[in-house]
């Protein structure tokens, strides 16, 4: 069976990627190929039954990928990239890489070169991330559909056709994993100062933040709808909000941080 789907780099999000498409089916492990020089990750990824090498150099056979996903890290991307470029004429690149636009990749590939950027988060290691794709032009719709598909394996795919939208992706979805984690922080130690013991204080905020989390994704309803079923008036649960949205605190303060992260990735695309 040949080779459809090279993946190159496989760190911690390559390889939950590579799971995920296994896993579900959407590929047999000999139409994967992995290019990794780290030997235990290479390992890793060979007891899932993937095609192994070091490097491109060193894989065997007359390889025609359909599919080249680079997941490495930025510092490297245009020297690794480069690597791949005899496969720029059939294949379609997929990047995984934070902060590398397409015209660093149609620079290195050739501006023939069919190039599909996605942001992910690290719930996609779980299967539970959120998959931000944009494409260049030279990219056709059965590719599209390919990856979409692949990626769907380790969560929601959402697609934007404005590149420049990338730097509010990262802010929200990019980033916002760590905001939540935070927030679960926040509502431990305020659990604590409460009176509770520490260990109940974090198993009630984590399970209250997953399921409102869920809640929400599963039910339909709109978050504000949700949030108003929970409040009665005068109540424990009104007067809580009344500090978090009284003067649109809480608001201001996430439109705050948001804007913050999209600033600095605008700043290291640059």
């Amino acid at each position: 069976m040949a080779v459809r789907v090279v993946l190159v780099g496989c760190g911690n999000m390559g390889y939950a990627m590579l799971a995920g498409w296994l896993k579900s089916g959407k590929l047999a492990p000999s139409e994967t190929l992995v290019i990794e020089p780290n030997q235990e990750l290479r390992d890793r990824a060979g007891r899932l039954g993937s095609v192994v090498a070091s490097s491109i150099d060193d894989a065997a056979g007359d390889l025609s990928p359909e599919i080249v996903v680079i997941a490495v890290k930025p510092q490297v991307i245009r020297e690794v990239t480069a690597g791949y470029r005899k496969f720029a004429g059939s294949a379609t690149f997929v990047s995984v890489a934070a902060g590398t636009g397409i015209a660093a990749f149609t620079e290195i590939l050739g501006a023939g070169a069919a190039v599909m950027r996605c942001m992910p988060n690290t719930p996609a290691a779980i299967g539970k991330g959120m998959m931000v794709v944009v494409s260049n032009a030279n990219v056709k719709e059965p590719a599209k559909a390919f990856v979409g598909d692949l990626l769907s394996t380790s969560g929601k795919v959402a697609t934007i056709d404005d590149e420049s939208l990338m730097d509010a992706v990262t802010a929200v979805s990019g980033s916002g994993p760590a905001y939540i984690f935070h927030f679960i922080e926040c509502l431990t130690d305020a659990a604590v100062a409460a009176g509770l013991p520490a260990d109940t204080a974090r198993l009630l905020a984590m399970q209250t933040v997953y399921g409102a989390a869920s809640l929400a994704a599963e039910s339909g309803e709109d978050p504000a709808v949700l949030r108003r079923q929970v409040t009665s008036p005068n109540g424990t649960t009104a007067a809580a909000l009344e500090v978090l949205m009284g003067q649109d605190r809480l608001k201001t303060l996430v439109t705050e941080a948001v804007g913050a992260a999209k600033a600095r990735s605008v700043e290291l695309g640059k």
